[in-house]
């Protein structure tokens, strides 16, 4: 298990955040700016997307200064168009000023994850597929990614390497005694309880990896008749030998144009790696009133 919580991960995060901008104090503000001045302030989109980060703005200055105030106008996971305040914030001038990037920041990252994950979300809507993150995130950036993606309606994967096995080709590589996919998840399955997930990249290997009955399969890079194949062929064995289906997920490769014709391979969860490796910050700026 990792060694904090959800919260704690937060709470070490916006510490380091503000250790990295703020260091030993913002010296143009604390020249420039009296003591004792209040100012309000809002956060406002400059274009449309999806909102995501009002809890995560609000717990930032809570912990960074107790005497600014968030008041959010919009609601997490509510589409946003150019001009829309999201937060009014009041409060301490220099506290305001100080953490204006670092807010700004994190509200710009988590509304730009939520917005690309909702497009992808739309893309399958009907087809009853989810959309799941991956571990492609900026290293120290994860806790805040999976809730942006979260919140613009898709569904989190593993946290890390600590709370599901997931067996991939490198795995097999370098396991000894050596065996067949099948193998792996049997070994796998006598040493733990967590649910495993294996990968595949062809219908032999699925095959195999069927008789081990794992949780969940992985199907990589395969073209979207593979994906069909795949999918009659896990329904057909789960059936003749009364077992319980393994859910089916496709990855690699996954864009706004191909994601529809994989949903519709009739696989239950397709994972994307651009969800967080290259989704672009939305553009939100904060105006003094």
């Amino acid at each position: 298990m990792p060694a904090r919580s959800l919260p704690e991960m937060i709470d070490a995060l916006l510490d380091l955040a503000i250790e990295e901008d703020v260091g030993d104090g913002d010296v143009t503000t604390d020249l420039l700016v009296p003591a004792g001045k209040t100012a309000t302030g809002h956060y406002v989109a400059r274009q449309g997307g999806v909102f995501a980060g009002e809890k995560v703005l609000t717990h930032f200055f809570q912990r960074f200064c107790s005497d600014v105030k968030i008041t959010a106008l919009a609601r997490e996971g509510e589409c946003i168009e150019p001009g829309r305040k999201l937060a009014t914030i009041t409060g301490s001038a220099r506290a305001i000023l100080t953490g204006e990037r670092l807010s700004l920041n994190l509200l710009q990252r988590m509304c730009g994850v939520a917005t690309l994950t909702r497009s992808f979300v739309d893309a399958v809507e009907g087809t009853g597929v989810k959309i799941m993150d991956t571990r492609k995130t900026m290293p120290g950036q994860r806790a805040f990614d999976r809730l942006a993606v979260f919140v613009g309606g898709g569904e989190n994967h593993r946290a890390g390497l600590y709370d599901m096995i997931l067996i991939k080709d490198n795995h097999l590589a370098l396991t000894e005694p050596k065996g067949s996919v099948a193998d792996a998840v049997r070994r796998a399955r006598e040493k733990s309880s967590l649910k495993i997930m294996l990968e595949v990249d062809t219908l032999d290997q699925l095959s195999d990896a069927l008789e081990a009955e794992p949780d969940m399969v992985l199907l990589d890079n395969m073209s979207l008749g593979a994906l069909e194949d795949a999918v009659k062929l896990t329904h057909d064995f789960s059936a003749s030998r009364d077992l319980r289906r393994p859910l089916l997920e496709a990855s690699g490769g996954v864009s706004l144009k191909t994601v529809r014709g994989i949903a519709e391979t009739g696989v239950d969860r397709i994972s994307v790696g651009a969800l967080t490796h290259s989704a672009v910050a939305l553009d939100i700026g904060l105006d003094f009133a």
